[in-house]
């Protein structure tokens, strides 16, 4: 008997000792479709012990055998599996009833993608953090239709962004609304990419008239990623590589241009290249072309580095979760001077339950930045520079000051166009400071029913400027200096240099930003039967506060940077400038929201907004927006059906309010103006009232659409078309007789345009899983409405742009080309060319109204910076732990004024593009497309036409991604964290007909922007 005691004693103890050993559990997530599922919180239940899956789905965790394991994920019905002697368990997480839809973020809330009636497109974390850039807008770049994102190679520049068009006339006033995490911004330079878990874009007035004034170019909600419950996960993100200059525009070399100065009958031209070639040598290849052969662009161009490194620590239990992170970005830039953005943040997000009625929380990002940027100046003059003029000169060595740079005007030309100096001696650094904090609470009145939130918003941004230009003597004739002249005393000229290279010229400023939004919401959610609604009451008030300080002095020490301040300047105070300014308004918003839908059928959403501003003499504006949709699929009809798995059509209307146009304001003024009358020069006094009285401008917009998945939900459709009028759009109307200019909301602007997305995801294998996506949009720009006015003069006279109603805004105007005349018989047979006294080889213009004259009357519109459709592509094809995505994106219909080429009607004697040396008008037959060289210095051919009217579109390989991921790895018999390498190609191709450096204007005036680079990294991304 003892024997059998004992014997039953050993084997419960050995049970109990065996439940309280942990042993590895390892297995692997999935969906229904077999694919692996990352970011899984698998947690011990009851306890704090966790881990998430990995990016296949992968996990392993530690844990007894009397444990529960439970499995949890977004999306998902939660699953609890107790351990018992399983070292091995697999899950197939289930879609759960109740989210089987994806949730978005719309304003002041979430809801169902089922459920929306609103145009409304959400681009997720994992696409985003392919783009390596500093500015999340530049990831959106094709891939929301709809939504133009207008590149800047600049470091630290934000992208131009445009949803459906531009509605108003003050094109400073087209910029998207930024909400992040519920603060407004308009500028979102702040933000690290890996920060970010989705960005939604409310493309329609429906979706967006819950913000009111500030809706009407479109809304862009930022959410940030925050904690999970289970245990803490800390990520490693980061890439390096190089950016590389594409497309570098060709231009004439020195052979070229020593041809066209003989073809251009200047005497002075070619004795310009005599001088060259006499001062620098002859060509040993051509004797009859100057030994000097500068590409300007290559000489001012170099590969970058960028780089971006972030940690973050992620987790949390049952009554708090938390989000914490650092990074680093860095981009130099790609001209060969100092210039770079760098910057460094942290974060910090918590959500917290207090007990079972009240929730708290909030987050802070903190971001220093700076910001040393490029003297643009010289992209221009690397254009216009001649080729036959090195970048040094021999001859100045030892008596230029700082280096002996070469200078044009020696030989002749009326400019010294070397860029070097203006690149070289100026330094313009912008230091920024963020501070934008957020803190919310919840009560829950009535549980899963009523709650009231209330949240506090501030942004704090302080930006500290600093203009440095220092002296230069290149030669007597070419000298930059920042002195006081001397009073009633003669200097010597050793003396006078000494003087001028002695003092620099600082300019400084800050500015700083203090905007601050309390929102109080209150939400009522309810079921019934088969009605389901939600109502929400809201009020918010704003307050923007900026000030500006700024101070300029000439005298300052030219030494090393801690003598560069404006205290140390050795003269009197004429020698220097200061100026102060500042501004504050208030907005005191009051908005609702219902939400209904019957039987998940029958869907109704609708908006109202009351904002008051401080800005405009009539206070109040409000914007109403109702939506509806039917889901048709949910009828009994389409239940059996093997082909549509959901069908949604939805229609919506609403009105957007836009407050960034100015302040009412005006001035008087009384001038002397002189007329004729009866033949007599007589004077007289014209008093002007001009007086702003504006309100914000209101859009009103129509949308219908529908949305379905198709094919066993492998194929999703989203589907668009739109109306969008400004109908007090704030336009300059010119008085009258006195032809004085005041804005009024008298203007009529629309935007239509259709949108179509489709998404295909498919698996062939368990390992092998591929997707394709596509979008393309249109978008047509017209004015219809100019208070009485047929149009309003844009532009400058010598390249005129013209907004004129039934065109586009700001379309380009000018004379049609119908080619180049080819010989004198076809000179003597044109009245036109006879009258003009044209010669070969000049242009021919389209005579518009048969009159056989060219005149203004002649003019036509030429074209717009619009463009008219936009698409993008993706494909991805993932084979076990290897994944390869691809990116395209491009556009087409718009137009390009080549202004940098038409600005000849200047000087004559700078240089010009390959492409116009190459395909001149040189002879009968020749071209019929460029004048002669000869021809470009006519006042006839400098015309603003389409020759200078170049077509923008263009097509790009925007990203290509090749990564692997390790999991489930040891070395040396530790476990290997997940790891995931990556390589990536970002704007490897575009193609474009366009002659410039790249294709992306964001106002369409090309005066030589900043290029556009490719970039080329490896990326690296570790969780433990």
């Amino acid at each position: 008997m003892k024997k059998i005691f004992y014997s039953i004693l050993l084997l419960f103890v050995s049970t109990l000792i065996m439940a309280q050993n942990p042993i590895k559990v390892a297995g692997k997530v999935t969906g229904t479709d077999n694919i692996g599922i990352p970011g899984v919180s698998v947690v011990i239940k009851g306890t704090t012990t966790g881990t998430i899956t990995d990016f296949d789905g992968n996990y392993t965790i530690s844990a007894t055998s009397d444990n529960t394991i439970e499995f949890s994920f977004i999306g998902y019905e939660n699953q609890n599996v107790v351990v018992g002697n399983q070292t091995t368990i697999n899950i197939v997480l289930q879609e759960s009833n109740e989210l089987v839809d994806e949730v978005v973020v719309v304003g002041y809330g979430t809801q169902k993608v089922k459920d929306l009636t609103s145009a409304i497109t959400t681009v997720k974390s994992e696409e985003l953090v392919k783009t390596p850039a500093a500015n999340v807008t530049q990831a959106l770049q094709g891939k929301v239709g709809g939504v133009q994102v207008v590149s800047s190679g600049q470091p630290g520049n934000q992208s131009t962004v445009r949803v459906r068009g531009i509605g108003s006339y003050l094109n400073a006033a087209a910029n998207p609304l930024y909400v992040v995490d519920g603060m407004f911004y308009d500028n979102i330079d702040f933000l690290n990419m890996n920060d970010v878990e989705s960005v939604s874009v409310l493309k329609d007035a429906s979706a967006a008239a819950i913000y009111g004034v500030k809706a009407a170019n479109g809304v862009i909600l930022i959410s940030t990623k925050a904690g999970r419950k289970g245990m803490t996960e800390f990520e490693y993100d980061g890439y390096y590589g190089y950016q590389v200059a594409q497309n570098v525009l060709q231009m004439a070399n020195s052979e070229q241009f020593t041809t066209m100065a003989l073809e251009s009958g200047s005497d002075a031209d070619y004795s310009f290249i005599l001088n060259s070639m006499q001062k620098y040598g002859r060509s040993r290849v051509n004797p009859n072309v100057p030994d000097v052969n500068t590409d300007w662009y290559k000489e001012i161009l170099r590969p970058a580095p960028i780089q971006n490194h972030s940690i973050s620590a992620r987790g949390g239990s049952e009554n708090i979760t938390y989000a914490l992170g650092t990074s680093y970005f860095k981009q130099d830039g790609i001209m060969d001077v100092e210039n770079y953005y760098e910057r460094f943040n942290l974060t910090a997000k918590i959500d917290a339950k207090a007990n079972k009625w009240l929730s708290y929380g909030g987050n802070m990002v903190f971001s220093n930045a700076t910001k040393v940027n490029p003297p643009n100046g010289a992209w221009k003059q690397a254009y216009l520079a001649v080729p036959v003029l090195p970048v040094h000169d021999p001859d100045y060595e030892g008596i230029s000051y700082p280096e002996n740079f070469a200078d044009a005007n020696i030989l002749g030309y009326r400019g010294h166009q070397n860029p070097f100096p203006s690149m070289l001696y100026d330094d313009n650094k912008l230091d920024i400071m963020k501070a934008n904090v957020n803190f919310y609470a919840q009560v829950d009145l009535i549980p899963s029913k009523l709650n009231f939130r209330t949240a506090y918003n501030h942004a704090y941004t302080s930006l500290n400027s600093r203009n440095v230009n220092f002296p230069y003597e290149i030669n007597s004739n070419w000298t930059r200096d920042y002195y006081s002249e001397p009073e009633e005393q003669e200097l010597l000229e050793e003396e006078l240099s000494q003087l001028r290279r002695a003092n620099i010229k600082v300019a400084k400023s800050n500015q700083t930003f203090s905007d601050q939004i309390w929102d109080n919401v209150l939400t009522y959610t309810d079921s019934f039967a088969d009605h389901n609604v939600s109502v929400m009451l809201g009020s918010s008030y704003i307050q923007k506060t900026a000030n500006n300080f700024w101070a300029s002095s000439l005298d300052i020490p030219n030494g090393p940077e801690q003598y560069w301040y404006l205290n140390l300047r050795d003269k009197a105070p004429e020698s220097h400038d200061v100026g102060d300014g500042g501004s504050k308004t208030y907005t005191q918003s009051y908005f609702s929201r219902l939400s209904y839908n019957f039987a998940g059928k029958y869907l109704v959403y609708a908006t109202m907004r009351a904002d008051g501003s401080s800005k405009f003499e009539d206070k109040w504006g409000y914007f109403p927006a109702i939506g509806a949709g039917w889901v048709i699929s949910e009828e009994s009809f389409l239940q059996d059906n093997d082909f549509i798995d959901f069908l949604k059509i939805r229609v919506g209307w609403g009105q957007l309010g836009n407050e960034n146009i100015p302040y009412s304001h005006g001035s008087k003024a009384s001038y002397v103006n002189y007329v004729a009358l009866d033949d007599v020069r007589t004077s007289g006094t014209v008093i002007t009232n001009t007086f702003n009285y504006l309100e914000w401008e209101v859009s009103e917009e129509t949308n219908i659409g529908f949305s379905a998945n198709v094919l066993n939900n492998r194929l999703d459709i989203e589907a668009d078309y739109y109306v969008r009028d400004t109908k007090n759009a704030a336009i300059e109307v010119i008085a009258p007789v006195i032809q004085t200019s005041s804005i009024r909301n008298a203007g009529v602007i629309r935007n239509t345009g259709f949108e179509l997305a489709l998404n295909w995801n498919d698996n062939i294998t368990s390992d092998l899983s591929y997707w394709v996506g596509a979008n393309v949009s249109t978008n047509k720009n017209e004015v219809r409405e100019l208070y009485g006015q047929e149009y309003i003069l844009n532009g400058s006279a010598e390249f005129r742009q013209l907004t004129k109603v039934g065109e586009p805004l700001y379309a380009f105007y000018g004379w049609e080309v119908a080619g180049v005349y080819q010989n004198q018989a076809e000179i003597d047979a044109d009245p036109v060319a006879v009258a003009n006294g044209l010669q070969p080889g000049d242009f021919k213009y389209v005579d518009q109204n048969g009159d056989e004259e060219i005149t203004a009357e002649d003019r036509e519109v030429l074209g717009s910076y619009f463009p008219t459709v936009m698409y993008g592509a993706n494909l991805g094809i993932k084979y076990k732990n290897l994944q390869l995505t691809t990116n395209i994106m491009g556009q087409a219909g718009n137009k390009i004024l080549n202004r940098k080429r038409g600005e000849i009607i200047w000087t004559n004697d700078t240089n010009m593009d390959a492409d116009l040396a190459t395909n001149r008008w040189h002879g009968e037959g020749s071209s019929n497309k460029y004048p002669s060289v000869s021809g470009l210095r006519r006042a006839w051919n400098q015309k603003m036409s389409d020759y200078l009217v170049e077509d923008g579109s263009f097509f790009r390989i925007q990203n290509i991604q090749l990564a692997y991921t390790l999991s489930n790895k040891q070395l040396m018999g530790i476990d290997m964290p997940a790891t995931r390498i990556s390589f990536t190609a970002e704007r490897p191709l575009t193609v474009f007909n366009y002659n410039g450096f790249n294709p992306e204007v964001a106002n369409g005036i090309d005066n030589q922007t900043h290029p556009v680079p490719a970039v080329y990294t490896i990326g690296l991304n570790v969780k433990f």
